[in-house]
């Protein structure tokens, strides 16, 4: 870093105002200059402290240069004894460690009090090992770089100032200590969260009675034949498209500001419908009755504990989505019933009925989103011309060349490759080939006319995608056949 000076004439008078800049070097080579801090004018009041702090004025001649911010040529003992002068060329940068976002999470450690609450729990071992110390390393590697703990063994905590911080050493890393830590967690589920939840209440003032319900999964790429029987990695519906492997389901309740109340491993194989009932009970026995909202998806819970929830003493209400068919029987109530604004954007209809409330919402937002979707726009699928005449298929399987076709033109969705229509194409480079003895060359023909087992020589179909649920080619005369072939 150096100073860097600039005049101004103001009213006849020459002005100089001062920065400090550095130099950045770029990958061509080039150098810019970037202003670190900026000083404005230096008066003749301010002359001796510069002097003591930077060398900016030539003593030698009276004249302000811009010099080194420490220059290492300045002889002479400082006048000020609290002055010290640095030779930059012989500094070195040895072992930098991040220091603010530790400091921070363990200050958030203590907001919380977890402290307390773990130095209670977590005792020194024989040995010495400070197990509540170990914890706050993982849960700040958790919060600033998550990753394994391999990882941070390996490479962040080196680079990190936790040890400065805590006053330890690396025995705080030793991987077999990271991994251990977990399993003295478990026992503490229960106190931990009870423990969270006051802390969530004192300090944010946070409130309870709206809760999210969801359930997701995590596979595990292993051999199935070795899990031992009873074990919670079972094969099940997998939301990660991977039926091949082994699952765990994993249910998790939070409020509407992301602060969990609890969680639960459940089986791989454990049917979603199956759960709720199970968490209704384990949040009344922890923190009590009370008037609750739970919100969840349609799948979740069914109609029989609904019907608990609604008779239990304080009813539990519940926000769910309807099912499709219910919603075919209440089309004609909600028809007639006006539309009243919920807030700017969002209208709603209300419909009372079985002892329930059906509420029927309509966003502007998400009307306009789904217009705008390309997957609801015509995609053709056609050879480039003149390569339009009907011939047999010849090659090798055309179920593959159709499966390339279908997801590159699903793959249009940038709006690209439209004919004079305004409709998407794909183009299918047919291989040279001599056109088959048979009928002479005719007009486009769909591709439920076509052989399967090879590569059709020629093909004109325009494929309906609706978000690909609707499989359907549209043929020459306009009769739409079901595609059974298409993968």
């Amino acid at each position: 870093m150096f100073l860097r000076s600039s005049k101004r004439k103001k009213n006849g008078k020459t002005h100089v105002y001062w920065n400090i800049v550095e130099n950045k070097r770029l990958s061509g080579g080039r150098v810019v200059q970037r202003q670190v801090l900026y000083l404005g004018e230096i008066n003749s009041s301010q002359l001796d402290a510069w002097r003591r702090s930077i060398g900016v004025i030539d003593e030698a001649n009276g004249e302000q240069r811009t010099l080194a911010l420490f220059p290492e040529d300045r002889n002479g003992t400082p006048a000020d004894a609290t002055a010290v002068q640095v030779r930059l060329s012989e500094m070195r940068l040895c072992r930098p460690r991040q220091w603010g976002a530790c400091w921070l999470a363990g200050q958030v450690w203590r907001d919380l009090k977890l402290d307390e609450f773990w130095a209670k729990r977590l005792p020194r071992s024989r040995k010495g090992t400070r197990w509540d110390q170990v914890l706050q390393v993982l849960v700040s590697y958790r919060l600033i770089a998550p990753g394994s703990e391999w990882r941070l063994h390996r490479d962040w905590f080196g680079k990190s100032a936790m040890a400065d911080l805590l006053g330890a050493d690396f025995g705080l890393a030793e991987s077999h200590k990271l991994y251990a830590c977990h399993d003295r967690l478990l026992e503490y589920k229960q106190e931990l969260f009870s423990h969270l939840t006051g802390r969530w209440r004192d300090m944010f003032n946070a409130s309870f009675d709206v809760l999210l319900y969801d359930l997701t999964s995590t596979y595990f790429e292993i051999d199935a034949a070795a899990v031992p029987e009873g074990d919670k990695r079972r094969h099940g519906y997998s939301r990660d498209k991977r039926p091949d492997c082994p699952q765990v389901v994993i249910a998790l309740v939070v409020t509407p500001d992301g602060l969990p109340l609890a969680y639960e491993v459940l089986a791989g194989n454990t049917s979603d419908c199956k759960t709720l009932r199970s968490f209704l009970d384990k949040i009344e026995a922890q923190y009590g009755k009370a008037r609750r909202v739970w919100v969840m998806d349609r799948g979740i819970p069914t109609e029989e504990v609904l019907a608990e929830m609604r008779q239990n003493d304080p009813p539990v209400h519940y926000l769910v989505g309807t099912p499709k068919g219910r919603l075919t029987r209440l089309e004609k109530q909600l028809t007639g019933k006006p539309w009243q604004e919920a807030r700017q954007g969002v209208q709603v209809k209300l419909l009372a009925g079985d002892g329930e409330l059906y509420v029927f919402a309509q966003s502007d937002d998400r009307i306009a989103k789904e217009r705008a979707m390309p997957a609801a726009d015509e995609m053709v699928l056609e050879t480039p011309p003149p390569a339009r005449r009907h011939g047999r298929l010849a090659g090798r399987d055309a179920d593959e060349a159709w499966r390339g076709a279908r997801q590159g033109a699903l793959r249009l969705a940038a709006g690209r490759d439209r004919d004079g229509q305004g409709r998407r194409q794909l183009y299918l480079q047919p291989e040279p080939q001599k056109a088959a003895e048979g009928p002479a060359a005719r007009g486009p023909v769909s591709a439920q006319d076509q052989p399967r087992g090879r590569r059709p020589g020629s093909a004109l179909a325009i494929l309906h995608a609706a978000y690909c649920r609707r499989r359907s080619v549209q043929t020459s005369q306009g009769r739409s056949r079901a595609a059974s072939h298409l993968p």
